[in-house]
C-alpha cells in the first residue's frame, strides 16, 4: 500500500460531483464536524460506557469516551504524519499532513454502532438469535450462511460502519457522505462475519459487503481472499491509530472512573499509574502530585502524563514499523509492541479492571438490567416484522421511524432494520419503551 493513494478526500454516494464551500476546512475536518452535529454522535451522551447512568458522581458515558478518544487520535495522527514528513519528504504536497484530522474524525464515530447498555447489548442481540426464540429463524438462511452469521454475532464496529456507509430510506445515497479515508479508518476488523467463525470481531456486514470492497479498492487496500471468497483484507493503516486512541482512553479513564467511585483506593490507583514510569520519572511524578492535596486531582495528573507516554510510544512503533503495516504483515495493536515497562503495566491494569471493574457489582447490574430490556424489544419486534398483519404488529411498526426499511421484501433486511432502530436507541430510551410495552408507565397525558 502507498500513502499517496490510501489518503483520499472522495466521498461515499458523491463520487464525481465537485464540492463547493465557502471556507477552509478540509474534507476531513468536515467529517468530523458532520458526526459531531448528527443525531447518533448525540445520542453517545446517554449510552453506557462501563459504569452506570446517571449516578451522583458523573464517569464517562460514550459521548464523553469518544471526545477523548478523538483527542488522543489526532495527537497520535499529528504526531504520525509529522515522522512519515520526515521519512518521505515527498509526500509533502499529499493529504498525509491530514492524518490527524482522519483519526480525530474516525475515533468520534467508532462507538456510534454500539447498541444501549454497552457490550451486554451486543450480547443480547446475539443470544437472542443463537439461544432464544431466534433460533427458529436460522433455517431462513440456508442459502445465505453469510447473512445468518452476521445476525448471531451483532457487532459494535460493524454496525458503526453500516451507520456511516449505509443508504437508509429517506437519506441522500451513501449515508452520511464520509470519506473514503475516514470510513476505512473505523473498520478494526476488515473481513466478513462468516470468517470470524462467532470466535472474532468482524469489520462489516454482508449488506455493507460491497460498500467496504469499493472503499477497499479504490484506497489500494489489499486484499487477502481470492475473488469470489468472503471479504478479507488487511487492515487500513490509520486503524492502528484509532485502536491505539481507543485503547489508551478505555483503560486510563475507566481507572479514574473506578477511583472516583472508590471501586479502587487512592493508594491502588496511583501504584497501578506509576507502574508505567521509569524510576526516574515515578520521582519527578511523586514530587508533583506531594504538591497537589485533592487525591481526584493527583489521579487527574498522572492519567494526563500516561496519555502522553503512551502517544509517544504508540507513535514511535508505528513509524518504526510503517513497511510492516504498509505490507499488511504487522501483527497485533500497537499498544502489545511498546517498551516493556509500560507494556507490563497495562496489561497488569487490564487484568485487574476485569475483576475490579468490569465485573463489579453495579456494572453487574446494568448488565443484567439491559440485557432483559434487549431481549425483551427484539422479542416483540421481530415477532412484528415477521407478521406484519397482526393488529399489536402495526402498533409496533408505526413506533418506527420511516428511515428503517422495516418492511423490506427479505427478511434479512427486516431484521437489520429492527436491529438498527434497537442499536439506535438511548439506555434511557429503551428502558422507556419496554416500561409502556410491558405496561408499568404511560405516556403522559
Amino acid at each position: 500500500m502507498d500513502w499517496e493513494r490510501l489518503i483520499s478526500a472522495k466521498r461515499l454516494g458523491m463520487e464525481g460531483i465537485e464540492s463547493v464551500h465557502k471556507d477552509d476546512r478540509s474534507a476531513f475536518l468536515r467529517d468530523y464536524d458532520r458526526l459531531i452535529f448528527s443525531a447518533p454522535f448525540r445520542r453517545l451522551q446517554n449510552k453506557t460506557q462501563v459504569f452506570p447512568l446517571p449516578g451522583s458522581v458523573f464517569v464517562h458515558n460514550r459521548l464523553t469516551h469518544s471526545l477523548e478518544v478523538a483527542c488522543v487520535g489526532r495527537s497520535l495522527g499529528n504526531n504520525v504524519s509529522r515522522g512519515l514528513l520526515q521519512l518521505h519528504p515527498e509526500l509533502g504536497n499529499t493529504y498525509i499532513t491530514e492524518i490527524g484530522n482522519i483519526v480525530s474524525a474516525a475515533c468520534l464515530a467508532h462507538d456510534m454502532g454500539n447498541p444501549p447498555f454497552g457490550h451486554s447489548g451486543e450480547k443480547a442481540i446475539s443470544a437472542y438469535f443463537t439461544e432464544g426464540k431466534g433460533q427458529i429463524l436460522e433455517k431462513e438462511f440456508e442459502s445465505n450462511r453469510g447473512q445468518w452469521t452476521d445476525i448471531i454475532n451483532f457487532e459494535g464496529n460493524a454496525n458503526a460502519f453500516r451507520l456511516l456507509a449505509h443508504q437508509f430510506i429517506g437519506r441522500r445515497k451513501g449515508g452520511f457522505a464520509m470519506t473514503y479515508s475516514t470510513l476505512a479508518s473505523i473498520v478494526k476488523y476488515p473481513y466478513a462475519s462468516i470468517l470470524a467463525n462467532g470466535k472474532h470481531k468482524f469489520g462489516f456486514f454482508d449488506s455493507e459487503a460491497p460498500i467496504f470492497a469499493k472503499i477497499a479498492d479504490e484506497l489500494g487496500i489489499i486484499r487477502k481472499s481470492a475473488p469470489g471468497e468472503p471479504l478479507n483484507y488487511v487492515r487500513y493503516p490509520l486503524v492502528f491509530l484509532v485502536e491505539a486512541a481507543d485503547d489508551i482512553c478505555y483503560l486510563l479513564m475507566d481507572l479514574e472512573d473506578a477511583h472516583k467511585l472508590k471501586l479502587l483506593s487512592t493508594e491502588q490507583t496511583i501504584e497501578l499509574m506509576m507502574a508505567f514510569l521509569k524510576p526516574q520519572e515515578q520521582e519527578h511524578a511523586r514530587s508533583i502530585i506531594g504538591m497537589v492535596t485533592d487525591v481526584n486531582e493527583q489521579v487527574s495528573y498522572l492519567r494526563s502524563k500516561l496519555i502522553g507516554l503512551l502517544v509517544e510510544e504508540c507513535t514511535k512503533v508505528f513509524l518504526e514499523n510503517e513497511k510492516a503495516i504498509l505490507d499488511g504483515q504487522f501483527e497485533g495493536s500497537l499498544i502489545k509492541h511498546i517498551s516493556d515497562i509500560p507494556r507490563e503495566a497495562y496489561s497488569r491494569c487490564a487484568k485487574l479492571s476485569v475483576t475490579k471493574i468490569y465485573r463489579s457489582h453495579d456494572v453487574l447490574e446494568v448488565e443484567l438490567a439491559g440485557f432483559r430490556i434487549i431481549s425483551t424489544l427484539l422479542d416483540l419486534m421481530v415477532e412484528a416484522v415477521l407478521n406484519p398483519d397482526r393488529e399489536y404488529s402495526k402498533l409496533l411498526i408505526d413506533r418506527v421511524s420511516s428511515q428503517y426499511d422495516i418492511h423490506a421484501k427479505d427478511i434479512y433486511n427486516r431484521l437489520l432494520a429492527v436491529l438498527d432502530y434497537i442499536s439506535g436507541m438511548t439506555d434511557v430510551y429503551a428502558l422507556d419503551i419496554y416500561r409502556k410495552i410491558n405496561g408499568n408507565s404511560l405516556p403522559a397525558v
